[in-house]
């Protein structure tokens, strides 16, 4: 397996028998292969398998892929289409957590950031499906109640009076 200049790891034929044979329940939704000797006949298998994309080396620089890519999130369409505000209104349980819930809404939509906290939802989701451990929290991120109720970190910033402009300066 290599990584290319953009950070996307390729596969070829070799890696992609490791990896099923390791871990045949794996679910991945594509992968990236070098040239397949038969590619065609290979994106035709079975549902669990991913389908794969035959690599092709991209002119772009590194900005310019980043640029193209920022608004590919990748995760199951219901969690693109997740009611992210709803979800987070209604873990509140009193005045205060709504007052703060809302104010961190508005902020967080006021810079397009709903898309990423879907992600945060799906990432959380993931990891508990799987009994991955993360950490309690660090940084600024643990000034957003949001990110709290949607379980990025564990610490209360309504519990210890912290402004969510420390998060989002």
């Amino acid at each position: 397996m290599r990584t290319d200049i953009y950070g996307q790891q390729i596969l070829n034929e070799s890696d992609l028998c490791d990896l099923f044979m390791r871990d045949p329940s794996r679910t991945i939704n594509s992968a990236y292969v070098e040239q397949l000797i038969n590619f065609d006949n290979a994106i035709i298998l079975e549902d669990n398998i991913p389908k794969l994309i035959h690599y092709i080396e991209s002119q772009d620089s590194v900005d310019e892929f980043d640029s193209k890519s920022q608004n590919n999130w990748y995760m199951p369409d219901e969690y693109k289409t997740f009611d992210i505000a709803k979800f987070v209104l209604d873990c509140c349980k009193t005045d205060e957590e709504l007052q703060r819930v809302g104010e961190e809404l508005i902020k967080f939509q006021e810079r397009n950031m709903f898309p990423l906290l879907c992600y945060c939802k799906y990432l959380v989701d993931t990891m508990r499906k799987h009994n991955i451990v993360w950490g309690v929290g660090r940084g600024s991120s643990v000034a957003s109640y949001v990110l709290f109720l949607i379980g990025i970190h564990r610490i209360n910033s309504l519990h210890y009076d912290i402004s969510i402009d420390e998060f989002l300066k």
